[in-house]
């Protein structure tokens, strides 16, 4: 089969995926047209969870919420609505990943047999969706015992225990429970979990002796995988052996029984993998949401499809050097400084970029997945191989416009802001990509910006890295942006679309494992507040938006100052705490801003989207903008 051909099928196999979900996103449809006939996996969801009695629109919302977009934010407010306790609400939780897994994997299955009916790719492309597929089965059973044990025990203990999580992160520190990395410092993630003896104290056991059955049947999934590519050849990339050595990588740092040398198992993994350059990408465990103590890496496992049409520029990454390089000259030199800034740039030379769709998903991506990313995080092999890009923009802009219109929105919005943002999203696709580019591809390459091998470790002692990183990501795409005169006819959209952000990411108080985002939105808020692009009259409980010229500006200044200063915290390697604590503090269990008109906005929003944040708004339809 030629390049060519092989490409074509890649397209056939995109297309499907994208009517697929079309298909799953009617729902949405089904739900705003009262078509409750058509919602019977809806029904069926409800009966699962037992909150069949008391289903109205707002808990179908929730429900396929759940089942198409994979996030359960919505869920855990209706399950609180409905007064269950934590316990309870954590059982069903659990009930819910069973059901949107089981879904998913059915949907999966189909995908292959589109494939195998069809004859599409070669055989050896066509094993490694069955391969990636049979050990995605392994990782999602596993996943339920990696929640209960590092999520729902032990880092709920642990809070317990020691009052907060700055106290609970120097125990493990003190009592040497994180594990070591490279150089035998200790490592900014962990492939390990935390286990309680008999006697009340902790110890770090390899994820192969913390979940002995599950890892052992992840292992010999991947080991069949590897035998049945092995009788296979890859004749249109000849890169059999790249995924070959890749997949063998993985079952080496999956059976790794000593803490301290997991780092160096998974960097060799990631070594591997950076290898693969195919429009057939597996992902493997890279990132660490849930866990903000030790980090632990998710169970991630999927395949990132490609989109043969798309065309590849490097406009993005030259505006990021551009800014970069303006930004970086504007603090005073030295060595240190200059080797930070000479260990980002190298990195984003090196930048791998895939724009696509996420084929098959498995373990905690039924949990949500990414609108993008970049990895891997282990910065030594960043260092010599470089970082892949990821970004989803069909899948995002599908996504979108098939959401429906939520009453919470229209409430603090009003029409007018809303009506100019559906107009663009619904009618203007080049554009939505570009800011899209902007924003979303922006924020990948600001994640390598200002970063070395140590800084996440040095600068998370507290931790809080997370917690400005993503703030950081954000704001560089911005930045570029901003200093690039290019595309200027994109700032209107692209400031709608960042006030949107910024004030959504507050329904996401309580979710822990976006708590990163969340603290992104206040930070964003700051901005927006301060240059009184936003102003929040609490008496009167009325949202107002100014997006003149002026203000505008304004707020451009305070993005272009704030990140300078963030820069520069970087540079420095400060505690992430000691930054984050201008913008927002914890008080109690969740971040809240400092400013007191901020906060009041803040609380009045989250209360709003607890009550009615599920409601359809009947006062705009999507026939308007179609």
């Amino acid at each position: 089969m030629t390049k060519e051909q092989f490409l074509e099928d890649i397209q056939k196999i995109y297309d499907f995926i994208s009517t697929k979900k079309e298909s799953t996103n009617k729902l949405y449809e089904y739900l705003e047209n009262k078509e409750y006939d058509k919602l019977t996996i809806i029904d069926e969801f409800a009966k699962k969870l037992k909150i069949d009695q008391n289903i109205d629109d707002e808990i179908r919302l929730a429900l396929i919420t759940r089942v198409v977009n994979l996030r359960d934010d919505a869920l855990l407010q209706v399950l609180k609505k409905l007064e269950f306790n934590d316990k309870k609400i954590i059982e069903l939780q659990e009930v819910a990943y069973q059901f949107a897994k089981d879904f998913w994997l059915k949907s999966h299955k189909e995908l292959l047999d589109f494939i195998t009916s069809n004859k599409l790719t070669t055989p050896f492309y066509t094993e490694i969706f069955k391969g990636v597929y049979e050990v995605g089965l392994a990782f999602s059973a596993w996943q339920t015992s990696w929640t209960k044990l590092i999520i729902n025990t032990t880092n709920k203990e642990l809070l317990k225990e020691h009052g907060s999580d700055e106290k609970v992160m120097e125990f493990l520190e003190q009592n040497n429970l994180y594990d070591l990395g490279h150089n035998e410092q200790i490592a900014d993630r962990s492939y390990s979990a935390l286990v309680k003896d008999d006697k009340g104290e902790y110890s770090s056991k390899a994820y192969i002796k913390a979940f002995k059955k599950e890892v052992t049947a992840t292992v010999d999934a991947l080991e069949s995988f590897i035998d049945r590519l092995i009788e296979l050849e890859d004749n249109v990339y000849n890169a059999k052996w790249d995924y070959v050595l890749y997949l063998q990588a993985i079952v080496k740092a999956l059976s790794g029984d000593k803490g301290n040398n997991l780092v160096s198992y998974w960097a060799d993994v990631d070594r591997a993998w950076m290898k693969i350059k195919t429009p057939v990408q597996i992902g493997h465990p890279l990132e660490y949401y849930e866990d903000h103590y030790r980090k632990a890496v998710a169970l991630e496992w999927d395949i990132r499809l490609s989109n043969p049409s798309f065309e590849k520029n490097n406009h993005r990454v030259d505006n990021i050097k551009t800014m970069f390089t303006n930004i970086f000259s504007s603090f005073e030199q030295s060595d240190t400084y200059k080797n930070i800034y000479e260990f980002s740039y190298k990195s984003l030379d090196k930048v791998q970029l895939y724009l696509g769709r996420p084929a098959l998903f498995f373990g905690a991506e039924f949990n949500g997945l990414f609108s993008a990313q970049v990895v891997p995080n282990d910065e030594i092999v960043s260092k010599e191989e470089g970082k892949k890009i990821f970004a989803f923009s069909d899948e995002i802009l599908q996504g979108s416009r098939a959401k429906p219109f939520l009453k919470i929105s229209q409430e603090i919005f009003g029409g007018e802001f809303l009506s100019e943002d559906r107009t663009f999203t619904f009618k203007e696709d080049k554009k939505w990509h570009q800011v899209y580019d902007i924003t979303t591809i922006g924020h990948e390459y600001g994640h390598i910006l200002w970063c070395d091998d140590e800084t996440e470790s040095v600068m998370n002692k507290s931790g809080n890295f997370k917690n400005i990183e993503e703030f950081k990501a954000t704001t560089g795409g911005l930045v570029s942006f901003f200093v690039n005169e290019s595309e200027k006819e994109l700032s209107r959209p692209l400031f709608i679309d960042t006030i949107k952000r910024a004030v959504g990411l507050i329904g996401w108080m309580e979710v822990d494992e976006v708590q990163p985002y969340y603290c992104e939105g206040l930070i964003h808020l700051n901005g927006l507040f301060n240059s009184k692009v936003l102003t929040w009259d609490n008496e009167n409980k009325k949202l107002s938006i100014d997006m003149d010229e002026k203000t505008l500006d304004t707020l451009q200044k305070w993005y272009i100052d704030t990140y300078k200063s963030l820069a520069g915290h970087y540079l420095d390697k400060k505690d992430a705490t000691i930054w984050l604590k201008q913008f927002a503090v914890k008080t109690d269990k969740y971040f809240m801003p400092v400013d007191e008109n901020i906060n009041s906005f803040v609380e009045y929003y989250y209360e709003r989207y607890k009550e009615i944040g599920r409601e359809l708004d009947a006062t705009d339809s999507k026939s308007n903008y179609i």
